[in-house]
């Protein structure tokens, strides 16, 4: 595993974060983003501050289990969850957490994203399921994502939001907005009254492109019967 150096790490941090608050993925103080720099280091954002205006020295250093190293800020409580999700997955070093509203509207629905209505989102994302409710900074929450990690790009969480991981911060950050994309896909077909994902064969055959694409995870989405 290749890790961001401190500062690099730093720089993807306040880029997400400032991106994630100019499209509307985290009102007021929402949202978390982190970025692990080394086996047992990891860079994340502070509690109660807005993403979009976080500076260098907001930031803050804790190790897997939790203890700051560096900082002078408190960290989120949901970093429990990105702490977990990079113990689970060795092979992550960023994870993206906000609460992008059409995918949050189905998080509370209780709706995974699993029809297969775009080609690049077969590939790329795959699957987005629901992890079940938990008290947002708990260690449930944490636990929550567990049985999804190495399986999946990202997840829903119920009545709460979306999370997605990726090798760094930026490339979270891209799965967070295809999660996001998918989800008004998702929603604008159901307005039309007309759900017709992709065939079967095409779905397989998209699958085919995930090695290429260095994609090892997402699972299946659903096809519709080839005609």
């Amino acid at each position: 595993m290749a890790y961001l150096s401190e500062m690099q790490a730093i720089e993807e941090i306040l880029e997400v974060g400032r991106r994630m608050y100019q499209r509307g993925f985290a009102n007021a103080n929402d949202g978390n983003i982190s970025a692990r720099i080394g086996e047992n280091e990891v860079i994340t954002t502070p509690s109660g501050v807005s993403k979009g205006f976080m500076t260098e020295d907001m930031l803050v250093k804790v190790d897997l289990d939790g203890n700051i190293l560096a900082g002078t800020m408190k960290p989120s409580s949901e970093v429990k969850m990105h702490l977990r999700l990079y113990k689970e997955m060795p092979d992550i070093g960023g994870v993206c957490h906000a609460h992008p509203p059409i995918s949050t509207t189905f998080a509370a629905a209780g709706i995974p994203l699993d029809q297969a209505y775009l080609q690049e989102a077969v590939v790329l994302l795959g699957v987005v399921p629901v992890a079940p409710y938990a008290m947002p900074g708990s260690v449930d929450l944490a636990e929550s994502v567990v049985p999804f990690c190495g399986k999946y790009n990202g997840l829903l969480l119920e009545h709460h939001g979306a999370v997605a991981w990726a090798a760094d911060p930026i490339h979270a950050f891209y799965r967070l907005e295809s999660i996001e994309y998918n989800a008004t896909i998702a929603m604008y077909s159901r307005l039309m009254g007309i759900e017709r994902p992709l065939t079967k064969s095409q779905v397989n055959e998209l699958l085919t492109l995930r090695p290429a694409w260095g994609v090892t995870a997402g699972g299946v989405p659903e096809g519709r019967d080839d005609e």
